[in-house]
């Protein structure tokens, strides 16, 4: 699907590494290289022409974000370096004083780090109780499940959409429904699904949801906060300088600007932000119920291709998305990693950013093939017969 407009492709790679990070096609690089060589010019910052431009295109991708997660409120969009300092803004510039001791914030073990390490340290901070939410048999999240460890004292469920290792994707929609029902704060970290699967954050009744570009075509260093617009309202700015506040004395009297400003301090990743733009028009003209039907039709080939190969096995075969974990035999998996790199197909290796997955798969490092609208069924049957090469890994990589 489209591979012409990735020229990193033209480097004789497979790249299966998209739930790392994905490949960028041409358009939003030519929108990065205009910014730095035709337009320079900070955002919200100058009064001559170059600056007013940067000022237009810099807030109509506020407005794109927007259309493409469905918010209410162009406010409700704030622009961050990813997901990690989305997540890590919500649970310390909200939750911090929102929650109180022995309130309850369910996650499940198979959450990504910055959905994790967060509301862990604000546990031994404030005191609350950080619960993990049982997986059924194939580790997926059910609203039943969910409804299992729910009490009065629950206040937050927090859950990956997709999930960056078993790749399950969550009943959002359901969850949120849940959540409605009890009074409480739902957050969605998005950075598995944004550019697969169409997300209403309205309909899901999502409280806070945070995203990377670079997972969705975009660049590096560039991400979103949504929240909803009575919730941000309160949040306490977790960075403080130029750009978010309307006046200061040196008597102490100041003042804060109003939404989405006021959590955006300093210079933002301009040419982030405007790469995110064209990366989000591109997927719009894709469809991204097409780029999801067509990762699960790759994922589906997959499963059956690598049931050929012998010592494989395979973690999450019934996960409904373009993820794909698996071990060789008794093969460390960062070493099988090396080994498939010796054939120009990038994997990931490792634990994946979810170290306590283990307590799940009852393994602590697998291999994660991750696929993309541009990867095809060709490069699957090289994974394969790379693997089928396995007897010569220690010729190869030693």
């Amino acid at each position: 699907m489209n591979r012409e407009d990735f020229q990193m492709l033209n480097n004789d790679i497979v790249y299966f590494d998209n739930g790392a990070t994905t490949l960028k096609p041409k358009c939003v690089v030519d929108e990065v290289v205009n910014y730095y060589t035709k337009y320079t010019a900070n955002a919200h910052r100058g009064d001559y022409d170059i600056s007013q431009i940067v000022d237009s295109k810099y807030e109509t991708v506020r407005d794109k974000v927007r259309d493409f997660i469905n918010a209410e409120k162009s406010s409700e969009i704030i622009f961050t370096k990813g997901t990690t300092e989305s997540l890590n803004t919500v649970v310390f510039g909200f939750m911090n004083t929102f929650l109180e001791k022995d309130d309850e914030v369910l996650i499940t073990k198979s959450e990504h780090a910055s959905n994790v390490l967060p509301w862990l340290e604000l546990a031994k901070r404030k005191g609350i109780v950080v619960k993990f939410i049982p997986l059924n048999e194939n580790h997926e999240v059910t609203v039943e499940n969910i409804n299992s460890v729910v009490t009065d004292k629950t206040k937050v469920i927090s859950l990956a959409h997709v999930t960056n290792v078993i790749g399950d994707v969550r009943p959002i929609e359901k969850i949120g429904e849940l959540c409605q029902n009890k009074n409480i704060i739902f957050v969605v970290d998005a950075a598995q699904s944004i550019g697969h699967i169409p997300i209403d954050v309205q309909k899901c009744n999502i409280s806070f949801l945070g995203f990377s570009a670079h997972k969705m075509l975009g660049p590096t260093g560039i991400g979103i906060l949504y929240g909803k617009y009575e919730y941000l309202n309160k949040m306490i700015p977790i960075e403080y300088g130029g750009g978010m506040n309307s006046y200061f004395e040196s008597n102490g009297e100041l003042e804060y600007k109003d939404l989405p400003e006021r959590l955006e301090a300093g210079t933002q990743n301009i040419a982030g932000v405007l790469g995110m733009g064209v990366a989000i028009d591109y997927l719009n003209s894709l469809g991204l119920n097409n780029i999801h039907n067509y990762e699960v039709e790759l994922k589906k080939y997959a499963v059956t291709k690598l049931k050929e190969v012998p010592n494989i096995r395979i973690y999450n075969e019934n996960s409904n998305s373009g993820i794909v974990i698996f071990n060789v035999g008794k093969i460390f998996s960062q070493d099988l990693a090396i080994f498939l790199n010796h054939f120009g197909i990038c994997v990931r290796a490792g634990n994946h950013c979810a170290k306590i997955v283990k307590d799940e798969i009852n393994v602590s490092n697998t291999c994660r093939a991750s696929f993309y609208l541009y990867n095809t069924k060709e490069e699957i049957d090289k994974l394969v017969a790379a693997l089928m090469e396995q007897d010569k890994i220690f010729d190869i990589i030693l």
